[in-house]
């Protein structure tokens, strides 16, 4: 199961897909995954940082969506004043 977590004012946000549907065809799968992939480019565009998160190891910056990953944490840019 993968998903993208945004940080935000409410805490965070989720967005989740299987990846096993993803491969069947599920166009429900196949429309997270794509709504994920926009979210990740307007939110980088924006100048969020992307980590990738697994288990056991430590986060990994990425700038590029990866649908097989099993955790994208999106982190908004932080503005001082």
């Amino acid at each position: 199961m993968g998903m993208l977590r945004m940080m935000s004012r409410r805490g965070d946000d989720r967005l989740a897909w299987d990846e096993h549907k993803v491969l069947e065809g599920d166009l429900e799968a196949i429309a997270a995954v794509h709504e994920a992939e926009r979210i990740f480019a307007q939110e980088r565009a924006k100048g969020a940082t992307a980590f990738r998160v697994e288990p056991g190891k430590p986060a990994r910056r990425i700038d590029q969506f990866d649908a097989t990953a099993e955790q994208i944490v999106m982190v908004p840019r932080v503005v001082g004043g």
